[in-house]
């Protein structure tokens, strides 16, 4: 974030960032805000058992991840999930059925800048353990695993190793 240099609006060598979360130029007063980005992650469950994807690209490449992503301008988290979901797994959903679990703040770290982020969880239920087509370009495997048998190191991010460390509890 520090690399900032340059004021969009007046073009002079001038911007200043925080430290936080924003930047400012003195010499025009222009002030850019770094706000934190909402991502939606879905934990797919069948009875004891979770649905996990393997991540097949950076940030956390080779890591386990629930399927989810950034939401988008104009869109709410719930049809977040449902893109996302059909996007990755092609599972189309009815987001009558999900559950809001918590939020997470997270640091999604893409091309060595760090994105703030608010990792909103859902729970989705299903009756019976279901195969998908993987979107290669985004998942390289998605397994079934039984909750117990949850490693947290496989884990790719923070928040979620937060969260199941209290949901695995319940």
């Amino acid at each position: 974030m520090k690399l900032l240099k340059y004021c969009p609006s007046c073009g002079k060598e001038s911007l200043h960032w925080d430290g936080e979360k924003k930047w400012s130029c003195p010499e025009c007063g222009f002030t850019l805000y770094n706000n934190v980005a909402g991502a939606v992650a879905v934990v797919i469950r069948c009875g004891d058992e979770i649905y996990l994807t393997r991540r097949n690209r950076d940030p956390k490449k080779g890591k386990l991840d629930l399927a989810g992503g950034f939401v988008d301008p104009k869109e709410s988290a719930e049809e977040t999930c449902k893109r996302e979901l059909f996007e990755e797994l092609q599972l189309d959903i009815d987001i009558s059925n999900l559950k809001y679990l918590t939020s997470l703040p997270n640091i999604y770290q893409f091309k060595e800048i760090d994105y703030n982020t608010i990792d909103l969880f859902y729970e989705y239920n299903v009756s019976e353990k279901f195969e998908v087509s993987l979107e290669i370009s985004e998942i390289s495997e998605a397994v079934w695993i039984p909750l117990w048998d949850l490693d947290l190191e496989d884990i790719a991010f923070d928040s979620q190793k937060r969260f199941f460390e209290s949901y695995v509890k319940k």
